[in-house]
């Protein structure tokens, strides 16, 4: 479960946090996921990605906090 934004303030003396941005990914990318290791994307949507991962495809979900392109 992911927070909501917190909204900032034109008062506030901090600076305001940048927004996070998404990647995307292409079929065929070389990627490197933090718990499954290297892969290559087989399937692309618009909120998710599947990965095969040594011969098991594994669909990740947007934002992709885990999955780097390599």
């Amino acid at each position: 479960m992911t927070t909501p934004a917190r909204r900032h303030l034109a008062s506030s003396p901090f600076k305001a946090e940048p927004e996070q941005t998404i990647e995307t990914f292409s079929m065929d990318d070389s990627v490197c996921h933090d718990a499954h290791g290297v892969g290559r994307v087989v399937g692309v949507e618009p909120s998710a990605v599947t990965v095969d991962f040594r011969g098991q495809p594994i669909r990740i979900t947007s934002p992709y906090r885990k999955l780097f392109k390599l």
